[in-house]
This record gives structure tokens, sequence and C-alpha cells, in this order.
């Protein structure tokens, strides 16, 4: 994983071949608990500021146009095509593809994942926004099998990359037994704490993708104040606190 300043703070992957980047909070142009980089219009910012950084994004990575969807922690995909309305934020889903040359596609988070999925042989890209109710519902198995179903992509052709969000060390599910499903209860790294890294390596891994194709970002977002943490506002500010942005795309054509 190497970090970049500019044009603004972000992390990539050597993995992935698409344009792509993994936004810290900063760089922006929203203020007080959403400076810099609140990239979601759903947390109480200011519109213009979600827009402007929007605008900083698309900007930084060269797209046409950037695609994000008004998430719910479902297990719903959408296909981005090319006359999807820009600027409209589609109910309901929580992954996006595409296959349309400079479009770039969006996922806002604090503390959940999100996992940026490239093949190129197809040249089709995924994102998917999966938190622990995602992990539950193997949001990230119905993405490989939509790429597989609908594009004609070989799982084993796959790049993923998981983003920085909440590690095993601040992971906390008191109510596991209740809200986890057994065999989720395997990778409890301590009394109640969770890692969310490996569930979804080996969620990736069963969909066919190959290990040495998958990486994780490896940073908490509770723990690390370059990015927002929902759980780190719970404690301090009733929960209020912008989105991280993590984005995958395909090129313009030269």
């Amino acid at each position: 994983m190497r970090y970049i300043l500019q044009p603004i703070p972000h992390y990539t992957s050597a993995l992935l071949t698409a344009p792509h980047a993994l936004f810290t909070r900063e760089g922006g142009v929203s203020k007080g608990l959403f400076a810099s980089l609140n990239l979601s219009y759903h947390v109480g910012d200011e519109v213009e500021y979600v827009s402007a950084n929007r605008e900083l994004v698309r900007t930084a990575l060269a797209f046409d146009r950037l695609y994000a969807a008004h998430q719910v922690h479902g297990d719903q995909i959408l296909v981005i095509e090319e006359n999807h309305p820009v600027n409209q934020e589609t109910e309901g889903y929580d992954a996006l593809i595409t296959t349309v040359p400079g479009t770039g596609l969006l996922i806002q988070q604090a503390d959940c994942q999100a996992v940026l999925l490239s093949c190129p042989e197809q040249r089709v890209v995924a994102a998917v926004h999966c938190g622990w109710r995602g992990s539950v519902l193997n949001i990230i198995n119905k993405t490989v099998q939509c790429l597989t179903e609908q594009f004609a992509v070989r799982p084993e052709t796959i790049r993923a990359v998981i983003s920085p969000s909440l590690g095993p060390c601040c992971a906390e599910f008191t109510n596991y037994h209740r809200e986890l499903p057994a065999w989720m209860h395997a990778y409890q790294v301590r009394p109640h704490y969770f890692n969310f890294w490996a569930i979804s390596c080996r969620q990736l891994e069963e969909s066919g993708i190959l290990p040495q194709h998958i990486e994780v970002a490896g940073l908490c977002t509770r723990c690390s104040r370059h990015f927002f943490s929902y759980r780190r506002a719970s404690a301090q500010q009733n929960g209020l606190t912008g989105r991280n942005g993590s984005v995958i795309g395909l090129s313009s054509p030269e």
C-alpha cells in the first residue's frame, strides 16, 4: 500500500491497474466535525461542501463522472451504464459495477470496508460497501457472482483491495451471538473483538479470488485520526462525523 500526498492525500495499491484511491479525511473543504474531505450528503454536512469534495476526488482521478449510491447496509448491486443519471444517488444499493470508460465508483464509509475489485481482462470494475451487516449477507460473494454471470469475469483474474476500516483492535461486538453467524465466531481475536479483515479475505477466497490477488490496507479507522470513524465519533460527539471515500473506475479513452 502506497501513501500519496498529491493532489489529495490517499493510498493506492500496486495490485490494481485501474485508477483508484483510498482517501483519508484530509484535503477537502468541509468544516467542523466534517473537516475536511467528507464525501457523504447524508450526515448533516453542507451540500455545497460535499459537492466540492466530490469534484476534487473526480478531478484527482481524471474521471469524466463519479457515481455513488445511497448505501443502506444491504446486498443489492447496481450496474452503472452509459445512460445512468449523473449526480443522482440511487437508494438501496451497496455495490456498484461499471464497464463505462471515464467512470468512477465511490464508496462512502466511516469504519465499514470498501472492497475494490478490478477485472483487467474484461475491463470491468466494482466497488463494494461492506460493514458487518454486509459481511453477514455476503455481499462480496454476490458481487463476484454478478461479475461472473453478467460480465464473463473469471474470479481467478480479479484483484481485490480492502480499504482502511475498523480493525480487529477496535471491532467490538458485544451482541455477536445474536448478530453474527456461528462461522464468524472463529474470527474472534479476544473476547467480543473480531477480525473482519480476515472475514472478508475468506469471503473473497471462497468466491474464487486467489489469495495473492488480495490486499488489505491494514489501517484501522477507529485508531487513526486521519480517517472519519463512526465508532470514535459515537464515543465523543454523538456519532456525528463525515465519511471517507474509496474510489475505483475506468480511464477515459485517449
